[in-house]
């Protein structure tokens, strides 16, 4: 299925595009659902408050939905990618054949890596993709100055990322080269290499989770800045219910917690293309 093809996200799209496509749209249907809950709470809250249940009932109803599409997205998610990494597995040990087995076991691990991509990284993408956009929608219908203020922290975030692509590419790529020599290592039965190994995995997972502390502690100035500043806007230069207050909040921090998946997805496909280039090798490369 996948002999004689690169090992690369967009070949996997399109060998398994049907597929693909199905899962798509299942993650859109949850995620849209997922994203009106905050605004149908904050409905709820001014019906019951005004004395009515049907605001309620709808979000009961909206609850009932998210849990079905769920659930079906779940169960039919696990065999797609399932046969997926089959497929990826059997390329990868054929077009391998010829590298020794400690590099042959850590590209087998490594072209898993991309199956994982598509199956939790791209559909969380996807979500934030949707939530960031609802989100938008409703803080602009409340004041367009609330959606300006998120946008101007999702450029802003951006522009971070863009400071730290290079630095996550080449330690990620120095990992994969040692992974690659794992088995190898073990099978010498030597103390001092095995221990030199693992402090070398050590040294660069240390690297690797430094550089994401500051990556993060920057984007969370800049999200909680913005939670801030729409708390303040709401209240003090807006009239508004209980209700409405709630779901610029929600919606708020909604934008958060969605915003924080693009540096995820970035980070993560900076490792990626670092994995393509070696899985897709001509040769293998000298160490």
């Amino acid at each position: 299925m996948l002999t004689g093809r690169d090992l690369t996200i967009a070949t996997l799209v399109g060998v398994f595009r049907g597929r693909v496509c199905l899962t798509g749209v299942l993650v859109l249907g949850e995620t849209s659902l997922m994203a009106l809950i905050p605004l149908f709470i904050g409905f709820a809250i001014d019906g019951l408050l005004a004395g009515t249940l049907d605001a309620l009932w709808q979000l009961a109803g909206l609850m009932a939905a998210l849990i079905g599409v769920g659930v079906l997205r779940r169960i039919y998610d696990t065999r797609v990618y399932g046969t997926m990494r089959v497929a990826v597995g059997q390329a990868q040990a054929a077009r391998s054949a010829d590298l020794p087995v400690s590099a042959l076991n850590a590209r087998l691990a490594m072209g898993r890596e991309l199956v994982d991509f598509l199956e939790e990284t791209g559909p969380d993408a996807m979500a934030a993709g949707v939530q960031l956009s609802i989100a938008l929608i409703v803080l602009y219908a409340f004041s367009p100055v609330l959606a300006l203020a998120g946008s101007a922290a999702a450029v802003a975030m951006a522009a971070v990322y863009a400071l730290f692509h290079r630095r996550f590419y080449r330690l990620n790529g120095a990992l994969n080269q040692q992974s690659e020599r794992q088995v190898g290592i073990l099978a010498t039965r030597r103390a001092r290499p095995v221990l030199a190994h693992l402090l070398r995995l050590r040294r660069l997972d240390v690297r690797l989770s430094d550089t994401e502390a500051v990556l993060y502690g920057i984007l969370f100035v800049v999200l909680l800045s913005l939670i801030l500043f729409n708390l303040w806007f709401a209240t003090t230069a807006l009239t508004v219910t209980t209700g409405t207050v709630f779901s610029i909040i929600s919606y708020s921090w909604e934008f958060v917690e969605s915003a924080l998946a693009l540096p995820a997805t970035l980070q993560r496909w900076s490792r990626l293309s670092e994995i393509m280039r070696r899985l897709n090798a001509p040769s293998p490369e000298s160490r």
